[in-house]
């Protein structure tokens, strides 16, 4: 699996510089932030941390963060991309986490756990490495949004990332933790959309608590 993502740190952060990429990434940013609540001095997972995108904006907080992935070339890129702060990266597998229980203040992973194929295992390691009272944070591709049919007609036409990708439901990553999480979505707009336009969608979507947004997250605090 490791190979595929290999080949994509380029890619990756050239969508997010294109009109709509950069709108979608102000958005997911903005709905991690209010999720994950970093705070300063906090130690932080950042689990398929990948080039770093959304790392940075946990680095800006104050936080101490700690980027896994699988692929070298990407945690590379998220090196080169993060210089003016702490940032240890680590190479390593969601599924099996090289840290000991109750390591972090917090566990973020975004848009990694679709490619693994025991999602349930690895939510069970990050509630293990977050420290009691902690938070669980998992953003993921959402299977009822419009971007998920799009996304599932290029993985049959062999696209090296999607057709390796597990769409979920809301009420699917939800339930991959033994608690009760909370759920928010964003982006509820479509790809091909003006970006001006987009915005006055995605505020509409977001006032009105959809969940049919690309972007699904999910929260879960870990029992004390």
């Amino acid at each position: 699996m490791e190979k595929i993502f290999d080949e994509w740190p380029e890619k990756y952060d050239q969508w997010f510089r294109t009109p709509i990429g950069r709108l979608v990434k102000e958005y997911e940013k903005r709905l991690i932030l209010e999720m994950a609540q970093p705070g300063r001095g906090e130690m932080i997972l950042d689990a398929g941390c990948g080039t770093g995108v959304f790392t940075r904006y946990l680095l800006i907080t104050g936080a101490r963060v700690v980027g896994l992935d699988v692929s070298l070339p990407m945690l590379r890129r998220a090196k080169e991309m993060l210089p003016p702060y702490t940032f240890r990266s680590i190479k390593g597998d969601m599924g099996h986490l090289p840290f000991p229980d109750n390591r972090f203040d917090k566990f973020i992973s975004i848009t990694a756990i679709e490619f693994l194929e025991d999602a349930r295992g690895a939510v069970l390691e990050a509630f293990r490495v977050t420290k009691p009272g902690g938070s669980i944070l998992v953003a993921t591709l959402n299977s009822i949004s419009p971007w998920a049919s799009r996304r599932m007609e290029a993985a049959k036409k062999g696209h090296s990332l999607f057709r390796q990708a597990v769409f979920r439901s809301p009420a699917e990553i939800r339930a991959l933790a033994e608690v009760e999480g909370s759920v928010k979505t964003a982006i509820h707009f479509g790809k091909d959309e003006d970006p001006l336009k987009a915005r006055t969608i995605e505020e509409s979507g977001r006032l009105a608590g959809l969940m049919t947004g690309a972007f699904l997250a999910v929260k879960w605090v870990k029992p004390v």
